[in-house]
């Protein structure tokens, strides 16, 4: 028991010492003051888990504190092995997480796990149902598990939950695991954070309609047909080894890996896969550059959020867009060419400013 309640105060003892009224064992005391004297990065660079679920809700709380402190830890990041989870709703992306974990911490790896639910497009709320499905591993000191909603952001991925990466990543984590919502032609920007990028599929569902679709079909590394006790499995693996005949020959063929999730079938095998694919992009010295990619896209991707936030925010209340918005409606003036009035008066009113 770390500490019980006590009667007033004594000396320090050889066993426990009682400080204002509480026993608080000797091994305690060096941490309680180091928690008085560390900062919130030194704590969140040490592994501390509060300090990491701190730290991420101050910055999907938008709080300056919590972006100066990603500045403060990103010399730190890019030591774990970042892989990303995307595929349609229902194919079992959450227990699949879970089972993976499961085999990252027999091998003694500390993981890390992001879900992105949808929200809705009114209230922005979500459901954050990985949470049921992860909860086996809620008490892993060795696990930290946080559930995020992407709060309108097309491509899966909010602003907030790419920083909550890093800030993952610089907690000290072997693996850090990102589950990212749907998947269609635009919902694809889980590419701009992973170092290896895994597509879950299910048979029997139309996914291999959506296998079809390039935009979703060009991201993968490795590619997952979970729920393969389906009898449609085998019909949806050649769909989609067909359609990756297709495509450019390069110098990693993305394997098919066949999953049971539930049962935690075929788990060891995608491990495997997800560690060729690692050595790799690390033998062929492209991790760097996929690394670089990524960054440059997320720097752009932030970029354009911003000032999209600031312009809605500038012209909200201005009359002059009000009445042009009512021009587009009564069909006046076309949108292209309000959106560019738009911009002009903007471009003016900052340069009054």
């Amino acid at each position: 028991m770390g500490s019980v309640r006590g009667a007033g105060a004594t000396a320090i003892g050889e066993t426990f010492v009682v400080l204002t009224g509480w026993i608080v064992r000797p091994g305690m005391i060096a941490r309680l003051v180091e928690g008085v004297d560390q900062t919130l990065a030194e704590r969140l660079l040490a592994g501390d888990k509060r300090a990491l679920a701190r730290a991420i809700s101050l910055v999907e709380n938008d709080d300056p504190e919590g972006w100066a402190l990603v500045r403060e830890i990103y010399p730190h990041t890019g030591q774990a092995a970042v892989f990303g989870f995307t595929g349609p709703p229902g194919a079992g992306k959450s227990t699949l997480l879970g089972a993976l974990t499961k085999l990252e911490r027999e091998r003694e790896r500390t993981v890390a796990v992001l879900s992105i639910d949808p929200s809705s497009p009114f209230s922005r709320g979500a459901l954050l149902g990985d949470r049921i499905r992860l909860s086996d591993h809620f008490l892993d000191p060795g696990v930290f598990i946080r559930s995020m909603a992407t709060r309108g952001a097309l491509g899966g991925l909010s602003e907030a939950a790419l920083q909550a990466a890093l800030l993952m990543d610089a907690s000290g984590r072997d693996v850090v695991l990102l589950e990212t919502v749907g998947v269609g032609q635009a919902e694809v920007d889980v590419i701009d954070h992973a170092d290896t990028v895994v597509l879950v599929l299910m048979p029997g569902s139309g996914d291999s309609i959506q296998a079809l679709k390039a935009g979703v079909m060009e991201i993968p590394d490795v590619i997952v047909v979970n729920k393969a006790d389906h009898p449609l499995t085998d019909t949806m693996v050649r769909e989609i080894k067909g359609v990756l005949a297709l495509g450019p020959r390069g110098g990693w063929e993305v394997p098919v890996v066949r999953t049971e999730a539930a049962r935690s079938k075929g788990i060891e095998e995608l491990a495997e896969k997800l560690g060729e694919h690692r050595a790799h992009i690390e033998a062929e010295g492209t991790l760097s550059e996929r690394r670089r990619r990524n960054l440059m896209n997320e720097v752009l991707a932030i970029a354009t959020y911003r000032m999209r936030r600031e312009l809605e925010a500038s012209v909200r209340d201005d009359p002059e867009v009000k009445e042009l918005l009512d021009r587009v409606v009564s069909r006046e003036i076309d949108p292209a060419s309000a959106a560019e009035t738009v911009l002009e008066h903007e471009a003016t009113q900052r340069a009054s400013r």
